[in-house]
């Protein structure tokens, strides 16, 4: 059984930095398409921003030039660099990986993101 155990969440002021990480544990196999989501209170889970294994990389235009999306393959870790935080940023992120040659989905437990003065 594969799990994703994200980290780094927490509260932030406007303008201000976190870097999320997610580690997936178990019984790993290919890690294909990796990605971050967000949801916020009352709205619909939204895409963040996704990576291949090759490294190309896809953003929500809502973060685009603010948030880094990156992963260390040899680590099987995926990060995400936010910077430049807003109000709006607040949301649980989730980390979701698509895995092997039958792309399984996974999806981790969620952590928690507050932008706020």
């Amino acid at each position: 059984q594969v799990q994703l155990v994200e980290s780094g969440g927490g509260l932030v002021q406007p303008g201000g930095s976190l870097r999320l990480s997610c580690a997936p544990s178990g019984r790993i196999f290919r890690l294909n398409v990796m990605g971050w989501y967000r949801q916020a209170p009352g709205k619909e889970r939204e895409l963040v921003a996704t990576i291949t294994s090759g490294g190309s990389t896809k953003y929500a235009d809502s973060v685009s030039g603010r948030f880094t999306i990156s992963r260390d393959n040899a680590e099987n870790t995926l990060y995400l660099q936010m910077n430049s935080l807003k109000p709006e940023d607040t949301a649980v992120y989730y980390c979701h990986a698509d895995m092997g040659v039958y792309h399984s989905k996974h999806w981790g437990q969620g952590t928690q993101v507050t932008v706020s003065s």
